[in-house]
């Protein structure tokens, strides 16, 4: 079992229910013997099936609550007494900020504004090694980065330069963050990450709406060339390193966490084609389902993330490649077609979104 911090520590979790805070939460039920409080206001994104492998836990408890009320989150917070707060809760989607920016202000931006004054009140009541030990991290995107040339890496010193609506809000969390450990003096750690990708991901993300449409036999839209670059990183070796850094980061620090593998976006969907090939003989070749449709606004070139840092510092590196993590990943959307087809009926279909900017 982990030890991370102690034994029998107090997490809270925001955004619990969605793709890597469930992942983040099923680890730390299964492997270490803290409790875990959920928040979570159950959008479109969340779903508690990914929590129900930890449900009957009497380490684990759950709140539906929305981030952006400032005044349940300080009950919420001061009533449950964590250790750690981990905030994963946000609008991800760049498509979806695109059509509705304001979503994505409201809870990236004010939300967390709340959770940061509900955490102040809070430690600032804390006292001996509950007050020393006590962390707020912040877990953001490399996308406040802006976009790579062809050379070059991201890196806790690089500046930011959003380009969407969702990554502009996720660096104003970044910066309230950072100004209330240096004003208020709050013990906060922020980490930037690269594309996640793992099961019970929300399939309007590239790689679980590529497996999906590619087993039903629709059409793969590829932005513009698919030339666009990602650094791919597994849930499951991104939550190791989150846990790393929120229980020995150093306070007032941030750490850029990526999975060491930069693939362009058609080579992801080529690679996938031939794994549901495999895995789910079809009459066709799902390659042949390729279809390259018009570029998403604003949509940056290539993400890539230097690790060393949190590598260095916290002894973290990632444990999936890509071909041994992608090949689990489509495995599990094969086994658990049931989930992702509930979702396909009630929330999201498949279509394409963010197409008038």
């Amino acid at each position: 079992m982990m030890t991370l911090g102690g034994a029998g520590k107090k997490f809270l979790v925001t955004g619990g229910a969605g793709f890597i805070g469930s992942a983040l939460v099923r680890q730390l039920i299964a492997r270490s013997d803290h409790s875990v409080l959920v928040v979570d206001k159950l959008t479109y994104a969340a779903n508690l099936e990914a929590l129900q492998p930890v449900a009957d836990s009497p380490r684990y408890a759950f709140v539906r609550a929305d981030i952006a009320d400032a005044a349940r989150m300080s009950s919420i917070i001061e009533d449950y007494g964590p250790d750690y707060i981990i905030h994963l809760a946000a609008e991800s989607h760049v498509d979806r900020s695109i059509d509705t920016p304001a979503d994505f202000m409201r809870t990236n931006v004010m939300g967390t504004f709340a959770l940061l004054q509900g955490a102040l009140g809070y430690w600032r009541k804390l006292a001996g090694a509950r007050r020393y030990e006590f962390r707020f991290h912040h877990v953001s995107t490399d996308e406040v980065f802006g976009s790579l040339g062809e050379t070059g890496f991201f890196s806790e010193t690089t500046a930011y330069d959003p380009r969407s609506p969702y990554s502009a809000s996720k660096a104003a969390s970044d910066h309230l963050v950072s100004a209330w450990h240096h004003t208020y003096g709050l013990p906060v750690v922020i980490s930037n990450c690269s594309n996640n990708y793992g099961p019970y991901q929300f399939p309007e993300k590239l790689i679980p709406l590529m497996t999906i449409n590619a087993l039903e036999g629709r059409a793969l839209p590829v932005y513009g060339s698919g030339g666009n670059i990602r650094d791919w990183l597994h849930v499951e070796d991104h939550v190791q390193a989150l846990l790393l850094i929120a229980t020995r980061g150093k306070v007032g620090s941030s750490y850029c966490v990526g999975g060491l593998c930069e693939k362009s976006n058609i080579d992801v969907v080529r690679t996938i084609c031939a794994l549901v090939d495999e895995l789910a003989p079809a009459d066709r070749d799902r390659a042949s389902l390729i279809t390259f449709v018009e570029d998403r606004p604003g949509h940056d070139q290539r993400y890539a993330i230097d690790p060393s840092n949190v590598i260095a510092e916290l002894g973290w590196r990632p444990r999936e490649t890509f071909e041994s993590g992608l090949r689990k990943t489509v495995e599990w959307y094969l086994d658990n077609r049931m989930w992702w087809k509930d979702i396909h009926q009630r929330v999201y279909g498949g279509e394409r979104l963010g197409v008038f900017a």
